[in-house]
C-alpha cells in the first residue's frame, strides 16, 4: 500500500464524499462542453446507461493524481483521522490547466482511508493512510443528461462507494446526500481545486 505520512495539523476538507479560485479564470465554455473521445471512454468505464455510477476498473494504472487531503482529528494530538487522496481520468488537469474547468466526461474519484498515527523520526506525531474506507466517484456533466436521476445535478453525477462494494453506491440523493460538503466551492465547479497541485499552471 502507497504510504503517505503528513505532520500532524495539516487539516483540510476535500473533495466531499459523504471535493477557491476564480470562477473568472480563462476558458471558454464551448471548449470545455466539447470534450475529446476520450473523456468519454473514461467517463464510460464509471457510468452505465441509466446513469448508475461505479468505481472505474484499475483507475490506479491510469488515472492522474490530483492530490491528497489530511482530515484532522478533534484533537490534534490525534493526528489525523482521515486521508482523502484524489484522482483524475487522463487528460483532465491537462484540459483544467488550459480552460480553467474541468471538461464534460471527466471522472474524479476520491480514496478515503482510515489512517494510523504514531511517533516517527520526522516528528512525535505522524499519520499515514492505513485501511481503506470506501470511494467518492464524480463525473462532469454540463448537459444534464439524466435529468430523472436524483444521483446527477449541478453539473455532476455523485455517488459514494463502501470498501466492499465498488460497483453498488450507498448514495440515494445527491443533494441530500453529497452536495452539502461542496457548498464552499460552489464557484469552482463545487471542486476544492485549491488543493490539487496539477491543476496549477
Amino acid at each position: 500500500m502507497r504510504l503517505v505520512t503528513v505532520i500532524l495539523g495539516i487539516t483540510a476538507i476535500g473533495l466531499a464524499g459523504c471535493g477557491n479560485a476564480s470562477s473568472s479564470r480563462p476558458g471558454d465554455t464551448a471548449e470545455v462542453a466539447a470534450a475529446p473521445a476520450s473523456f468519454a471512454s473514461h467517463s464510460a468505464d464509471a457510468v452505465d446507461a441509466t446513469g448508475a455510477l461505479r468505481v472505474p476498473r484499475d483507475y490506479r494504472a491510469t488515472y492522474e493524481h490530483l492530490g491528497t487531503w489530511s482530515i484532522g482529528a478533534d484533537a490534534p494530538a490525534q493526528g489525523a483521522k482521515e486521508m482523502h487522496d484524489v484522482w483524475a481520468s487522463p487528460g483532465t488537469a491537462a484540459a483544467y490547466r488550459r480552460t480553467g474547468q474541468f471538461p464534460d466526461g471527466a471522472v474524479l474519484v476520491k480514496e478515503v482511508f482510515e489512517t494510523a498515527t504514531g511517533p516517527q523520526t520526522t516528528a512525535p506525531i505522524v499519520s499515514h493512510e492505513e485501511t481503506l474506507k470506501g470511494w467518492f466517484v464524480m463525473v462532469r456533466d454540463r448537459g444534464n443528461t439524466h435529468p430523472g436521476n436524483k444521483l446527477w445535478g449541478d453539473g455532476w453525477g455523485w455517488s459514494w462507494f463502501d470498501a466492499a462494494n465498488p460497483m453498488k453506491t450507498t448514495s440515494t440523493d445527491y443533494e441530500a446526500d453529497c452536495k452539502g460538503c461542496h457548498v464552499p466551492a460552489q464557484k469552482t465547479d463545487w471542486i476544492y481545486v485549491q488543493g490539487y497541485p496539477a491543476l496549477k499552471r
